[in-house]
């Protein structure tokens, strides 16, 4: 039963860091060209994220989902 509440965190993950890319070049294309910032600045937190152990998309669902397992909580 964990593992599916595992696999839902995931989705989320995805999801949130995908809207935020979406987001990132929509608001890029009709605003201003420098909300492509914020496109690169997860890019970079997906980069180091292996590294470092640590996600700030996971450290949210881990805390609004403490019934799972936490993932890549630093440790």
């Amino acid at each position: 039963m964990g593992s599916n509440h595992t696999h839902t965190k995931i989705r989320l993950h995805d999801a949130i860091v995908g809207v935020l890319y979406g987001l990132s070049v929509v608001l890029a294309l009709t605003l201003n060209i420098q909300w492509l910032y914020m496109a690169a600045g997860v890019a970079f937190l997906q980069i180091i994220s292996p590294i470092t152990k640590f996600c700030p998309v996971y450290s949210v669902l881990n805390k609004l989902m403490p019934d799972t397992e936490p993932i890549q909580d630093g440790k």
